[in-house]
């Protein structure tokens, strides 16, 4: 909805519009006046004419006496000029506005008019009338009657013509009247228009205007008159209450800026603390010296007497005092455990609201009430959480009564919440390592009892039989024994000098290029068999377990050359693209069959077994493509978001 105009604005355009009807009546009348002395000049004109037209029938009339001839003639003149009067007289009455002739409007000029109509209708025309119907003998004695007539009715035209001339310069002295007027109406219209704008708008903005320049120079005391109630009084106080406004922030500017720098040293000591812990927490350590290190700088921030450290435990419910400052030992003992009902610190853990009060009123739900008796004044208690998880609890203590803001709080929070993330991580780097290990001891255990187990088990059963040998005296079957016995404790030896050197292996070497060729000199060194390592595109370094898992394999790879294939050359190639790493371990030697090889070569079959699991563990695939006569390639393909996705884990 459109604003409605103020006061100024009304009265602006209420002068104008005054101004505007003023003049236009004036300039209305001024073009009717000289519309009617136009049409007056046309009637005075005519009805000088008349004159001249009574002459012209009287003449008319003793003409048509001479000649028989040029009566005819004459007559028809005569009517003509006649109808003409008529015409003449008619527009005088009525007036012709395409002419224009105005029709007379002053009452003496009626009357005239009306006297000239009366004595032509009444005598002259008639007698003119009858002239054209009378015989020639008559027409004398009614020529002489209308000449008789002649002088008074001209004498009356005459008197029109006199008055509608005394008429039109009546009009013309109105107009000029008028014109004089309007012409004064303009100047003192243009005065009173100067004088009200001078008072109403130029006065009132040249005082804003010196206001203005007034404060911009300092000025704030200044402050502008309210004359009137319309928009520059507006103007006016609306500028008063912006100097008043800028006056009390210009006195109370030190006081904002001090404050704002007050804000902003204890905002930067928050972003300082929050820092220092968070880069704390970030580095891997015990949890004990986690939560020892937290409590330390958490108090030295917020000026603490004591503190402590509290982790949940979900199956009994209950809280565990990790670490502490500045407690007593009877403290120690009566919280080392406690039930989370004990304590609001149990409420903290379940609500994961913070808790902040002062000893001498504690709040019901506290039962043990150690903080009390202890002698602290204030007693705040934090939870410490991890994906909405319940983690624990942190608390601090304070001798003097001490309020915590809501910003401290607020930062408090944030920091319980690093805690828990912190304590939770190094949590799961324990799990991950139990369960690497784990996943170690069970490759480690299915090797161990799948070669030297049975390796074992045979020497057993030939110790029997050589016992049996003995005891019946067979010497030849028992030096047959021995050797088998001195055969079988020379493979398992080999076996257990290769796994020493398999689960010892270390990426001591620059790279992976470098650690397969030196698996490769050290394989053929022992074996004999001829081996060749190509190499092809580069990438960057692989993360260290990645290509410890994948030097296991080519090892794995290796073992079960130089225990089954029978092969006089391997080959082992590294290719690096931008889709995948893969490493393929070629051999010329006996091959086998993958469909029999579960039933009848137990040992390969969990050498293989080992290498799949050691591939799915870095997220690859382990192909294994034999042909009996043919030889074995074992291809591992590792995707490269895997490889990437190892690297940013």
């Amino acid at each position: 909805m459109p604003a409605l105009p103020g006061k100024l604005s009304r009265k602006i355009v209420g002068i104008l519009v005054a101004f505007f009807l003023v003049a236009l009546t004036a300039i209305a009348m001024t073009l009717y006046l000289s519309w009617q002395l136009a049409g007056v000049a046309a009637a005075i004109n005519d009805a000088g004419s008349q004159r001249m037209r009574t002459y012209r029938i009287a003449h008319l009339m003793s003409r048509s006496l001479d000649v028989q001839d040029k009566q005819v003639a004459a007559g028809q003149r005569l009517v003509a000029e006649l109808d003409r009067f008529d015409h003449v007289l008619r527009d005088l009455r009525q007036g012709d506005p395409a002419r224009p002739l105005a029709p007379p409007r002053d009452g003496d000029v009626q009357q005239r008019l009306s006297a000239v109509e009366q004595a032509w209708r009444m005598t002259m025309r008639p007698l003119a009338v009858d002239f054209l119907q009378q015989s020639a003998d008559r027409r004398s004695v009614i020529l002489d009657r209308f000449d008789s007539e002649l002088e008074v009715f001209v004498g009356r035209i005459n008197d029109l013509v006199l008055a509608m001339e005394r008429s039109y310069t009546a009009d013309t002295n109105l107009l000029r009247t008028v014109q004089a007027a309007l012409v004064v109406l303009a100047v003192l219209g243009t005065a009173i228009l100067i004088r009200f704008f001078q008072l109403l708008v130029i006065s009132p903005v040249d005082t804003l205007h010196d206001g203005i320049r007034r404060m911009s120079s300092g000025d704030l005391s200044v402050r502008l008159p309210v004359d009137t109630d319309d928009e520059l009084g507006g103007l006016a106080r609306g500028f008063n209450r912006m100097a008043e406004h800028l006056q009390a922030a210009y006195n109370t500017l030190e006081e904002r800026v001090a404050a704002k720098t007050h804000s902003l040293a204890e905002r930067n000591r928050e972003l300082g603390i929050l820092y220092e812990i968070t880069a704390f927490l970030s580095e891997p350590a015990p949890i004990e010296t986690l939560c020892q290190g937290f409590l330390n700088r958490i108090r030295l921030a917020l000026g603490a007497d004591a503190g402590a450290v509290r982790l949940y435990a979900a199956d009994t419910e209950k809280l565990y005092l990790m670490t502490h400052e500045g407690l007593s030992n009877e403290f120690v003992v009566r919280e080392s455990e406690m039930n989370c009902s004990d304590c609001l610190c149990g409420d903290v853990i379940q609500s994961g609201m913070p808790v902040s009060f002062a000893t001498a009123s504690p709040p019901p739900g506290m039962k043990l009430r150690t903080c009390v008796r202890e002698g602290f004044a204030t007693a705040c208690a934090f939870s410490v959480r991890y994906n909405r998880q319940r983690v624990g609890v942190f608390n601090l203590y304070f001798r003097e009564e001490r309020a915590v803001s809501a910003a401290e709080s607020e930062l408090l929070e944030t920091l319980g919440q690093h805690l828990g993330v912190a304590i939770e991580n190094q949590r799961l780097r324990s799990r991950e390592r139990e369960l690497a290990v784990s996943e170690e001891r069970n490759l480690l255990a299915q090797e161990l009892h799948d070669s030297i187990a049975q390796g074992l088990a045979f020497l057993n059963i030939q110790v029997q039989l050589l016992q049996d040998s003995l005891r019946k005296g067979r010497s030849e079957e028992a030096m047959q024994t021995a050797g088998q016995l001195r055969e079988g404790v020379q493979e398992s030896y080999d076996h257990v000098r290769e796994l020493l050197v398999h689960f010892r292996t270390r990426m001591h070497q620059s790279d992976l290029d470098s650690a397969i060729a030196a698996a490769l000199e050290k394989f053929e060194g022992q074996t004999g068999i001829v081996t060749e390592f190509v190499c092809e595109g580069i990438g960057a370094p692989l993360e260290p377990t990645v290509e410890l898992q994948i030097m296991h394999i080519v090892q794995e790879g290796l073992s079960n050359v130089r225990k089954h294939a029978g092969a006089g050359q391997v080959r082992v190639t590294l290719r690096r693209s931008r889709q995948a790493i893969e490493v393929v371990v070629d051999d010329d030697g006996a091959g086998f069959d993958l469909q029999n090889e579960p039933k009848v070569l137990s040992d390969r079959h969990v050498g293989l077994k080992i290498m799949r699991e050691r591939a799915h563990r870095i997220g690859g695939e382990c192909r294994i493509t034999s042909v009996p006569g043919k030889g074995t390639q074992v291809c591992l393909v590792l995707p490269k978001q895997q490889v990437e996705e190892s690297r940013d884990g």
